[in-house]
């Protein structure tokens, strides 16, 4: 009877759906389709590309080549598309469309499993894999968890780092894969990144370079339920949605639609992304999908461009024409020759990329890196030798632009301040620097800029004539002054010091009868920490002369913290 109700359907394909209709029929077919999946995949036309700005927050779509839509939706989705009466029709899952013996490892396979990765892992292999590449290589690999499915599968993440249990003042890295469960060459392909990371560590010495100054993290898969829909030991049958039959990759906070662009609540692993975003301080990442071959950059939701759409135009130009040298003559072809923007190509609310980008100043993309969804096995080779050299480049581009540590001019410790570019920035395109380290980086096309520095409780400061090259680092220091310094809010009183005029030693007695510890700063005319130094206090003179090395002739603002209060003189220092 199934059967019977999905023939009479499939007659009807091309049969317009008036608005608002409810029909038996439409019911049964309805339920025909969704009886053993939670989505289905199909194809219709569209007249006027402005159509694609409605359905995109109906279904879920997934390619748009000229007047044709590819499209996934639940049975709640689908059903309020039949409602827009455009005819379409439906396409085989693309999970299901290779034989599941061609996707299973054979004796050979198990047998070396970590040199050979020309088939896709059954899920216990997969853990395998990860916590075998921790245990591994320990000094430079740490297995972190991003969270678990709704099904309670792991969603995994290896950082790659020299000091890999720190973090150090150097960007952070992300690469991610199959957000959409059915979208799996870049699953297999981020396994074979980081083995290739990890044996060249030490011997390559671009590896060993990019390993010393960059925190690495890859998660290669992002939609485990998905990926393993039909069951843990094989991906056939593998979906788009997770295990609520929602699309992942439009359930993130959008800049344009607001928080919940899909309508749906946050899902457990959406949350977990978000959790991690927040948690580290990503640079630059990618997100590999499958479908198309074309490399994305933001924004997808807007039609407006970004404030580094030249910089984003040639990243993209240099991952796609490095693969072009090492690839087949139509492999990543679409659309500009293997590049959009991709507001351009089709608007997405609620993605992953723009979530990245606008919340967390991260320079996100998306690959599509195949046009096969579930690639057979014997093409995955093929595009580890397409695609790892553009894999390389695009983790190298986050080191290139300006960045640089910012510290308080009083303590000298880091502070968390924003790093913006005078003229040239809007829509969330600055960026910020972090703890612990005070470290920031800032990506950007070469030019020359005047960069402001700004955080809360500090005076602003800008620095101007910063001149930034293609594929170099411009190092930019800056110390920011408190809004506090040299006023009576943190003035205790006035301490003495002598001789004043000094020749580079000095002694300083506190006003009352303190006993203990101090910390003793010198602060030129500038508002620029010169020296910094401890010594202790016996009723409230200091035990030891305090004598600056190297302390340049001038006039010092000399500051003894001692715990919550603080004590002030003026110092001269004659040559």
């Amino acid at each position: 009877m199934k059967r019977l109700l999905l023939l009479a359907f499939l007659g009807l394909l091309y049969s317009p759906v008036s608005f608002g209709q409810t029909s038996r029929d439409v019911q049964s077919v309805l339920d025909s389709v969704f009886a053993d999946r939670g989505e289905v995949y199909f194809q219709f036309n569209i007249s006027d590309s402005r159509q694609i700005q409605s359905l995109t927050r109906l279904i879920s779509i997934d390619n748009v080549r000229g007047d044709i839509v590819h499209a996934y939706a639940s049975k709640k989705e689908f059903e309020k598309f039949l409602t827009f009466g455009y005819p379409y029709k439906l396409l085989p899952a693309p999970g299901t469309l290779i034989p599941e013996a061609e996707l299973k490892p054979d004796s050979a396979f198990t047998r070396n499993p970590q040199t050979i990765w020309n088939f896709y892992p059954t899920y216990q292999q997969y853990l395998d894999y990860m916590t075998g590449f921790a245990a591994t290589y320990p000094a430079i690999c740490k297995l972190d968890t991003v969270g678990t499915s709704i099904q309670g599968r792991l969603i995994l993440a290896l950082k790659i780092s020299d000091n890999v249990n720190q973090k150090e003042p150097e960007p952070q890295f992300l690469y991610t894969s199959s957000i959409h469960g059915d979208e799996t060459t870049g699953y297999v392909l981020m396994l074979h990144l980081i083995e290739y990371l990890l044996t060249g560590y030490g011997t390559d010495p671009r590896i060993t370079a990019m390993v010393d100054n960059t925190e690495i993290y890859i998660n290669p898969l992002a939609n485990p339920d998905g990926t393993y829909h039909g069951g843990n030991n094989s991906v056939y049958g593998a979906v788009r949605y997770n295990a609520n039959n929602i699309d992942l990759n439009r359930n993130f906070p959008d800049p344009k639609v607001g928080d919940h662009p899909d309508g749906n609540p946050w899902q457990k692993e959406t949350i977990a992304w978000m959790a991690f975003a927040d948690s580290n301080h990503f640079s630059m990442s990618m997100n590999f999908h499958g479908g198309a071959e074309v490399f994305n950059y933001p924004w997808d939701t807007w039609a407006k461009l970004t404030a580094d759409d030249a910089w984003w135009r040639f990243v993209a130009r240099e991952y796609a024409d490095t693969v072009h040298s090492y690839s087949p003559s139509n492999y990543l072809r679409d659309l500009d020759n293997g590049i959009t923007n991709g507001y351009a190509w089709y608007e997405v609310n609620g993605g992953r990329q723009d979530y990245m980008n606008y919340w967390h100043y991260c320079r996100e993309a998306t690959l599509e890196i195949s046009n096969i969804k579930l690639l057979p096995t014997s093409q995955l080779l093929n595009h580890w030798n397409y695609n790892y050299r553009s894999f390389l480049n695009y983790i190298d581009q986050v080191q290139y632009g300006f960045s640089g540590i910012v510290t308080d001019t009083v303590t000298g410790q880091p502070v968390a301040a924003k790093v913006y570019v005078f003229g040239h920035d809007f829509d969330n395109s600055q960026v910020y620097s972090s703890l612990p380290s005070g470290f920031y980086t800032r990506a950007i096309e070469e030019g020359n800029y005047t960069i402001g520095f700004s955080a809360p409780g500090y005076y602003s400061k800008s620095v101007k004539n910063i001149d930034v090259a293609k594929w170099t680092t411009t190092t930019v220091n800056v110390q920011l002054r408190p809004l506090t310094f040299g006023t009576s809010e943190v003035i205790v009183n006035t301490a003495t010091i002598y001789p004043n005029p000094c020749q580079g030693k000095f002694m300083v007695v506190l006003p009352d009868n303190f006993s203990g510890p101090v910390k003793i700063s010198l602060i030129n005319g500038q508002g620029i920490g010169v020296y910094q130094g401890s010594g202790s206090s016996l009723h409230g003179k200091l035990a030891e002369p305090i004598e600056p090395a190297g302390l340049a002739p001038g006039i010092f603002l000399v500051k003894i913290t001692t715990g919550e209060n603080v004590y002030t003189g003026k110092l001269i220092n004659q040559p």
